[in-house]
């Protein structure tokens, strides 16, 4: 049994109070049994120093030592190498200098008789009549330790008491050992508290490496865009984006793929002309909760440009895939992106030419991978792709295969085909949605199957993430279609890998396409934003709670569309009209009953089921429908 992730994480709350000396410079002395009244050869950095080797190299890769204590008004969490041998010696020297014996230069230390007097009245005043807490030393000292199920942390705090030496008079001057509540409720579990434990509740290290694997978790754009502030907090699984033309949505979408990749994917946003300042801060957070703060990028206005933010992203998202409004895509793979390359070497910027087509020392493009895939030995890349396309596949065309290729005129290529319940059809002749939804399956298997490649080169683990962004999911799409795209698009990655967790954020302006979530979307793991623009030209942006609404007419009439009829807009102001004279009978008149009856005749069907009600009303004017 190991001490448990939670009493550690509390100890180190207890002890952000307490002086380095008297976690660290005291305890190896009384450790090493310091004489008083007298000094000895004492190295006293090397001791030191082996000390905080063995307790506070709590991130192995890190060159830093995490220290609890702070000497300061702020906490200093993370100490370099050398804090031993400088800082620590200093506060040695001349903070707790009177508690020693010890000449400058020397390697010889002891204590002198009154020693306590000096360490009890620093920490007095320190922390105002309070103790060290003797548990919490004991804690964060045998955090690594092996115990058995008997052992309560009334016994590891005396093991500490022993194993330190300390003595009655100082336990009674400088301890605490009174033991917190409920102490026995946190005390063990099965595994050892490592820093993959601890970094979910502490900051990193400075030297530590990024975390990989991201998703995009905060975006706040201030100074640019259709509005002067925008706030957007993604979901970790899937994210809908609604709202009006003209309110922000595309331009959410190219920031948060700049704030992903750190590259924008075609022009670089653009200040406003009222806007002082001009920033972009974003969050990228992996498998636990960055405590760093958020980025916060300045448009450098003497260069017209965006300063790249490679170097300012504590975690690194996984594969991030972009599908714009225009048909063409982009693409960041982050292995080809790593430290040691040009940021720009993992990104692909492809036109709806490049996706078919190909780029030159990009890709080969669909034409060519396809039929490469389907010709291939092991069948990989393609039977990834008959999954992809068969699991996107229209309802009323049915399932989506993949059929032999054929020669068309004019083209030297053998040219895929795809097989649907009417017939077979080359993939260049496709309609315009077919066409988007082998784009889409094409690009996120082919992204996959370069990313496996660049990290088998690399040597390097694959990533267990991809971020797909796809601006106005609907687009192209029969309603049929928009209504199970969604759900579709949703469970794709489970055919590259079981285990590749996907973010997912979409735009939309389709109520089929967000009726289509009703089935899927879940509170913790999903979220729903709404655009709108206030009368007073303000735009706003609120996360909504996701309701299910069932009927699209409702979607359409919901908040989120706030159309009053779900009927053209011509029939919505003929009813309209009709309603307000039934509620303001004293202005009805048989001739503007007549002139509403009319309007209505041209815009509604005979079974609509507005008409038993109007006609009423219209026979009390004496008119006769």
């Amino acid at each position: 049994m190991y001490l448990s992730t939670q009493l550690i994480l509390k100890s180190i709350g207890e002890l952000k109070r307490i002086h380095p000396f008297h976690g660290i410079t005291f305890l190896v002395c009384k450790r090493k049994k310091l004489p008083i009244d007298g000094s000895i050869h004492f190295p006293m950095n090397t001791f030191t120093r082996k000390h905080m080797d063995i307790h506070h190299k709590l991130a192995s890769d890190s060159k830093f030592y995490f220290q609890p204590f702070h000497s300061t008004q702020s906490t200093k969490y993370w100490l370099k190498h050398d804090y031993p041998s400088s800082g620590l010696q200093a506060i040695n020297t001349q903070t707790f200098g009177d508690a020693f014996l010890h000449d400058r230069g020397s390697t010889t230390w002891g204590w002198r008789t009154y020693y306590l007097d000096v360490v009890s009245e620093i920490l007095e005043r320190r922390v105002r009549g309070q103790r060290i807490p003797a548990w919490a030393l004991a804690v964060w000292l045998y955090r690594s330790e092996e115990w058995i199920p008997s052992d309560d942390l009334n016994t590891i705090t005396s093991r500490f008491i022993e194993e330190y030496h300390i003595t009655s008079e100082e336990r009674e001057r400088l301890f605490s050992v009174e033991l917190p509540d409920h102490q026995n409720e946190m005390l063990f579990h099965d595994a050892v508290s490592d820093w993959n434990a601890l970094k979910q509740e502490i900051q990193p290290p400075p030297d530590a490496n990024p975390e990989r694997g991201g998703a995009l978790v905060f975006l706040h754009v201030h100074g640019t865009g259709p509005t002067s502030d925008m706030l957007f907090r993604p979901a970790g699984r899937m994210t809908i984006i609604t709202g009006d033309n003209g309110l922000g949505k595309s331009f959410l979408m190219e920031c948060a793929w700049w704030a992903l990749t750190g590259n924008w994917a075609d022009r670089p946003a653009f200040p406003n002309l009222d806007s002082d300042q001009v920033y972009i801060e974003f969050d990228i957070q992996g498998s636990y909760q960055s405590r760093r703060t958020h980025p916060k990028i300045y448009y450098d206005r003497k260069q017209f440009r965006w300063p790249h933010s490679d170097g300012n992203r504590h975690t690194i998202p996984g594969l991030v895939i972009y599908a714009r409004v225009d048909g063409s895509f982009a693409v960041w793979d982050p292995i080809k992106s790593a430290s040691d390359r040009a940021p720009e070497d993992g990104l692909y910027t492809l036109s709806s030419d490049n996706i078919w087509n190909g780029q030159k020392d990009r890709n080969e493009g669909l034409v060519r991978d396809w039929i490469k895939w389907q010709n291939a030995p092991d069948k990989y890349p393609f039977e990834m792709l008959s999954k992809v396309l068969a699991r996107l596949s229209p309802p009323d065309l049915g399932e989506l295969r993949t059929g032999d290729s054929v020669r068309i005129p004019g083209d030297p290529r053998e040219i895929p085909t795809v097989i649907h319940r009417c017939g077979t059809t080359p993939v260049l002749y496709a309609s315009a949605g077919i066409k988007r939804i082998l784009a889409l399956s094409y690009l996120m298997v082919w992204a996959w199957n370069e990313h496996l490649i660049a990290a088998k080169l690399a040597r390097r683990r694959r990533e267990n993430r991809m971020v797909v962004l796809v601006d106005e999911m609907e687009a192209h799409l029969h309603p049929k279609w928009q209504r199970e795209v969604l759900p579709a698009l949703s469970s794709v990655s489970t055919y590259l890998e079981k285990d590749l967790n996907l973010q997912l954020i979409i735009s939309t302006h389709s109520p089929l396409v967000v009726a289509s979530a009703e089935s899927i979307f879940e509170s913790e793991k999903d979220a729903f934003i709404h655009l709108d623009i206030l009368e007073s030209g303000e735009i706003t942006m609120e996360e909504l709670p996701f309701v299910k609404y069932g009927d699209v007419s409702s979607w359409l009439t919901s908040p989120v569309f706030q159309l009053g009829q779900a009927r053209s807009r011509d029939a919505e102001k003929a009813i309209q009209k009709a309603k307000d004279l039934q509620a303001h009978k004293e202005k009805a008149t048989k001739e503007k009953v007549v002139q509403t009856s009319n309007m209505l005749a041209k815009c509604l069907p005979s079974h609509d089921k507005f008409w038993p009600r109007w006609i009423a009303f219209a026979e009390e004017y004496g008119v006769e429908l």
